[in-house]
């Protein structure tokens, strides 16, 4: 397995009350495999994939990414991972207001050993994506569904091994939902694990396979 979670669970302490966000979840996902999370809001899909990308600690249980545990780097050796392996798509905004949407895009590979010819990439990735003349501009001047494909083509300029996406396409029309979907379906074709969570339930063929999610339960 590429992507693998053993007994994950994540609790927070509310007041008096502990609450389980997510419950002794065991997951297996093979490399270049597209595949869905799908849950109401709450079910703990947030919880899992923030866990998955190294940016919280499960309370128990281990996550293992082509084969290197994630339990077990240090900070520094989780943002070099990051940099170097996995691509996460935040839910919501997420592009930085006081630069331009190629500097967004190309943040990733300044930070680590990508740099050359990103700005290139980026280019054609905003061809393919419809937002081609756009790479000078600043945030606030695009609509949220521009800003949402800007952040989906951020999470590919480093050509990670894995990308973990949190609601991609809660922003997007129809339209836009089906090219991100293709995308992401031609991505893992070439040999890049997908990992989504979604609220549409209109696309998921394009995926390989389908989890549903609930109190924390991976039914």
């Amino acid at each position: 397995m590429f992507l693998e979670t053993k007994n994950l669970t994540k609790k927070f302490q509310r007041g008096n009350k502990e609450l389980v966000a997510v419950n002794n979840l065991s997951i297996g996902i093979e490399q270049g495999a597209f595949a869905a999370v799908v849950g109401h809001s709450g079910s703990g899909k947030s919880t899992l994939f923030s866990m998955i990308s190294g940016l919280s600690r499960p309370t128990s249980g281990e996550i293992f990414i082509d084969g290197l545990s994630i339990n077990e780097m240090s900070r520094d050796q989780l943002a070099e991972f990051r940099r170097s392996t996995l691509s996460y798509v935040l839910q919501g905004p997420s592009l930085l207001g006081n630069f331009s949407i190629i500097d967004n895009i190309c943040m990733p590979a300044y930070l680590g050993k990508h740099s050359d010819g990103c700005a290139g990439r980026a280019l054609k990735l905003l061809d393919a994506f419809g937002l081609g003349g756009i790479e000078n501009e600043f945030p606030s001047s695009l609509s949220g569904g521009e800003q949402r494909r800007v952040s989906i083509i951020r999470s590919l300029i480093t050509s990670p091994k894995i990308i973990v996406a949190d609601e991609p396409t809660s922003s997007l029309d129809l339209e836009n939902t089906e090219l991100i979907m293709q995308l992401f379906r031609q991505i893992s074709q070439k040999g890049t694990t997908v990992l989504i969570s979604t609220h549409d339930l209109n696309f998921l063929d394009y995926t390989d396979s389908v989890y549903k999610m609930s109190n924390g339960i991976l039914l």
